[in-house]
């Protein structure tokens, strides 16, 4: 079973930049993260592989966004860098132990979702 548990959110001013952490429990194939923002339609933002293999899904946040994993403590890390009060939403670590999943489908319809943090740019 999959668990997953989202820490680091909180309130930022724009410029400034956040980590964003999700500690994994169970196995996984992949694990991301992704947004919604009130009003606002989910979006994927990036997601990282058990092969070590990234991608990133937002155009929004391309080059401001940065995933990556800490083996030692199956942890996911969103480094967000530049912050912008478009930034504000809740972020949600999300994971699938399928490939078929991982590779199909959007980051935000992965069968496992934290409670999500907030984050909001001022």
């Amino acid at each position: 079973h999959v668990q997953l548990v989202e820490s680091g959110g909180g309130s930022v001013q724009a410029g400034g930049s956040l980590i964003l952490s999700c500690s994994v429990s169970g196995y996984t194939y992949c694990v991301g993260w992704f947004r919604q923002a009130p009003g606002k339609e989910r979006e994927g933002i990036a997601a990282h592989n058990k092969f070590g293999s990234t991608y990133n899904a937002a155009d929004t946040m391309r080059g401001r966004a940065v995933i990556s994993k800490d083996n030692t403590n199956d942890t996911i890390y969103l480094r967000i860098t530049n912050l912008k009060p478009d930034d504000t939403a809740m972020y949600y670590c999300a994971a699938d132990p399928s490939l078929g999943y991982c590779r199909g489908r959007r980051i935000y319809e992965w069968r496992y979702l934290g409670q999500g943090t907030q984050v909001t740019v001022s």
